[in-house]
């Protein structure tokens, strides 16, 4: 049972219609941003919710116990507060989000409904829409080591110690012809064989998405040397010829890689002689020859 403020009790008990919706974004490395269902902007704890963001809710729910908890949020997108820019470069991934029950009459009669982060945000033209999780959704997720077969350390990270930035892992390269949002093709590669940077990171230096980050799905070194890209996800911005970036090499996280490709097998992170499920069906068997090959005899 959920105990309202006695204030806020009063007015749902009158039947007054005085009560709306608040929710608070929080991104990381941002300002937090204020929306409201209200017609008029509502203010309090020195953040304005907006009334022009066309904000709207689902029905919220709440379970008891360890279950997660999602609902949904749909709203449009404004220059101002919210762009498909933002939205595809990943700005709002796992944002801290709270909605609140406001009586617009005054602000300080208000009640937190919920506080989770934002899942997954599906985007169309001039709208988008957000699952916001409950916060026991992080029960679900993997903490820790992971006993298995991979590697759980991140290529060029502290446990995998591979120096990413050596002339071996990484290049400088320009676009000569872009295809789409996720391919192209690229000079100043032609002395890497293919699939070297396959599931590694591309940085845009110059270009309309200069300082953001991508996963690289393929790398194919075709005739002339010409290296074709191929991105795991849409660059948020037109990627044009002559637009410049560096690339690091990629992992598939499995130990024959980290041996002959990073001469780094001492630091596998993975188990890589651990027993598979045929283990299990595995049973002694008597040798009846001896050392020579002849059979035994009692």
């Amino acid at each position: 049972m959920r105990l309202l403020p006695t204030a806020m009790q009063a007015a749902l008990d009158e039947g007054a219609a005085t009560l709306c919706l608040c929710w608070k974004l929080m991104p990381r490395g941002r300002p937090p941003l204020g929306f409201t269902s209200h017609d008029r902007d509502v203010a309090f704890d020195g953040l304005t919710y907006r009334a022009a963001s066309g904000f709207a809710a689902s029905e919220i729910e709440t379970s008891l116990g360890l279950s997660v908890d999602n609902t949904e949020v749909a709203g449009a997108l404004s220059a101002s507060d919210l762009t498909e820019e933002d939205l595809a470069a990943g700005v709002y991934d796992d944002a801290r989000i709270e909605i609140w029950l406001v009586d617009w009459r005054d602000p300080d009669v208000r009640h937190l409904l919920r506080a989770g982060s934002i899942g997954r945000v599906l985007r169309g033209g001039v709208h988008f829409t957000a699952e916001i999780r409950g916060l026991s959704h992080y029960l679900n997720q993997t903490r820790g080591r992971v006993y298995a077969y991979g590697c759980d350390a991140a290529v060029g990270d502290a446990r995998c110690g591979v120096d990413l930035s050596s002339p071996a892992f990484s290049a400088a390269a320009t676009v000569t012809e872009a295809r789409d949002s996720r391919r192209f093709t690229a000079g100043g590669l032609a002395a890497f064989a293919s699939g070297w940077f396959a599931l590694g990171r591309l940085t845009w230096t110059s270009g309309a998405n200069a300082g953001r980050s991508a996963e690289i799905k393929t790398h194919r070194t075709g005739q002339g040397g010409a290296a074709h890209i191929g991105l795991s996800a849409p660059a948020p911005a037109p990627i044009a010829a002559g637009d410049a970036f560096t690339i690091t090499a990629g992992c598939d996280r499995q130990f024959a890689t980290c041996r002959e490709k990073f001469a780094n097998a001492e630091n596998f992170r993975g188990f890589p002689h651990m027993p598979g499920n045929d283990f299990i069906m595995r049973y002694p068997n008597r040798d009846d020859t001896d050392n020579d090959g002849s059979a035994l005899t009692d």
